[in-house]
This record gives C-alpha cells, sequence and structure tokens, in this order.
C-alpha cells in the first residue's frame, strides 16, 4: 500500500519541512535525503520510522530553508578549477564549443556547498516533532486508502457470494439434462427394451457423484465468510492471510467449473473469477 505524509514546523528563523513517501514492498528499503548537519541523527530518524512503519519502500526527505532567503554557500575553488580544466582540455580535444561550461561544472555536486552550522539540542527537537507529524499524516493517508480498498475487498466477496446462491437453480436443472442425454445416448445403441433400468440408475448415481459440486459450494462460502473475518481483524499486517485464503476460494471456483457442465453454471464461475481476479491485485498491495 502507498503512503503519504508532510509537515512543517518553523525554529528560530528556519522553515522545517520532512516528507515521508512509501511504495508496497515485502521488506523494508528506507532511503534519506537529509542535509549533512543532521546526519549524526540519521539513526534516530530511521528508528522513529520503522517503529511507525512495517515495512515498505520508504523515502525520507528534510528539508531546511531560511526565512530570510540568506542561506550561505560557498565556492569549492580548486574543486571547480579541477573540473573546469578537465573539460576545457576535452572540449579543446573533441573541437567542442566551450559556451555554458562554467555554468555547467557550476551544477556538478560539491562544487558549491551549503554552509550548514550544528544542529543544537532545540532544533533537533523541532525537527523530531516534525517528523512525527509526518508520520501521523502518513498513517491518516493509508487509513484512508485502506478503507476504500477494505470496501472494495467486502464487495468482491460478497458478489462471489452471490453468484454462488444462484447456482443450486441451474444445479437441479443440470442434473434432469445429463440424466435424460445418457438415456438418449443408450438408447441410440440399444433397444429401449433391452435397457437394464436398475443398472441404468446405478450409472447416473455414479457419474452424478463425480461431478457433483456440492462439497465445492459448501467450502468456497466457508472461505468467504472467512475472508471476511480476516478483514475485520484489527492486526497491522494481514495481506498474506487473506493471500492465502483468495488462493483457496481460487481453487474452489476452478473446480465448480470444471465440473459443472452447464452453460448457465459456467457464466456464474466467469463472474466469480472477475471478482476474484480485483480481490487478489488489491490484497497483492498489502502482502
Amino acid at each position: 500500500m502507498t503512503g503519504y505524509g508532510r509537515a512543517t514546523n518553523t525554529y528560530d528563523s528556519k522553515v522545517i519541512m520532512v516528507e515521508v513517501r512509501s511504495l508496497n514492498s515485502k521488506f523494508t528499503d528506507m532511503r534519506v535525503k537529509i542535509p549533512s548537519n543532521f546526519r549524526d541523527k540519521e539513526h534516530q530518524m530511521r528508528r522513529l520510522i520503522s517503529e511507525r512503519i512495517e515495512r515498505g519502500k520508504i523515502d525520507l526527505s528534510i528539508d531546511v530553508k531560511s526565512m530570510q532567503g540568506d542561506e550561505g554557500f560557498g565556492l569549492n575553488v580548486p574543486l571547480f578549477k579541477r573540473y573546469y580544466q578537465e573539460l576545457s582540455k576535452l572540449a579543446d580535444e573533441m573541437d567542442m564549443p566551450k559556451d555554458g561550461l562554467m555554468a555547467a561544472v557550476l551544477r556538478i555536486p560539491n562544487v558549491i556547498m551549503t554552509e550548514e552550522g550544528e544542529v543544537n539540542e532545540e532544533e533537533w527537537k523541532t525537527v523530531e516533532r516534525t517528523l512525527a507529524e509526518a508520520l501521523e499524516n502518513f498513517e491518516n493517508f493509508r487509513k484512508a486508502e485502506g478503507a476504500v480498498i477494505e470496501e472494495d475487498l467486502r464487495l468482491r466477496v460478497r458478489n462471489i457470494s452471490s453468484a454462488l446462491q444462484l447456482v443450486d437453480p441451474f444445479e437441479q436443472e443440470r442434473i434432469l439434462l445429463l440424466k435424460n442425454r445418457m438415456r438418449q445416448n443408450l438408447e441410440e445403441f440399444m433397444n429401449k427394451e433391452n435397457i437394464d433400468e436398475n443398472r441404468f440408475e446405478q450409472e447416473v448415481i455414479f457419474y452424478l457423484e463425480k461431478i457433483d459440486i456440492t462439497e465445492e459450494k459448501v467450502r468456497l462460502e466457508q472461505h468467504c465468510t472467512y475472508f471476511l473475518e480476516q478483514l475485520s481483524n484489527n492486526v497491522m499486517s494481514k495481506g498474506r492471510t487473506l493471500s492465502f485464503i483468495s488462493q483457496e476460494m481460487g481453487r474452489e471456483i476452478n473446480t465448480l467449473g470444471a465440473k459443472a457442465y452447464s452453460a448457465d453454471i459456467q457464466k456464474l464461475v466467469v463472474k466469480m473469477k472477475d471478482d476474484l481476479e480485483k480481490i487478489k491485485e488489491q490484497v497483492a498491495n498489502a502482502v
């Protein structure tokens, strides 16, 4: 599941902005982009995030700007000269113009350095509070997104249960059609007088037992109920459990289709599969 949280606070004459983003992942992959004078606090920031976000591809960005627009900066003259000389030499060798070369060198990392002072305890507390607010907004964002996904999952499961209830009338009709078809085929090869009715009934029963879908219907309904129960559980991570249940639902739906021998039941199976695929797509974002 994706997530986004942002918060802004001020300290002294500085504006501190914190952004937390995440994309779905089975593991924790955290990337941090912070001013260099906050590097000694990076471990604490990672710990604070890990306590609130279980897993995912997480991006933390902290930006500190002066409200007076007087951020100090310095030019790394030796580094600038080295880049300029090497690039000029390369331009001469390749007979290339040098227009814009100075501007290009100035854009190279570390040529222009921002002068960042040490972080005092009060400033760090402000950063820490801003990070906590960003994480709170992040969690609210995910809760809102999760509520939408949960409602969609419930709808899809209810659709499967409703389609399952519609199978019963067609199932009884299917038995009668199969029995008539077997008798018709038998009469085409044998005289009607030579048919052993008792043996015929036994064969029909044997055949119908092989294509009976009662157990599949019961198990599928149980899986649907269990899925909704797990969806209601107030636990941090339940995507893997829901994924396992959806796999079991798929097995029962596939077996229903294989045993159907009815165009009407097959149509219902197709609808169930369509809803199940949408369930799997949503659950994949939480695994």
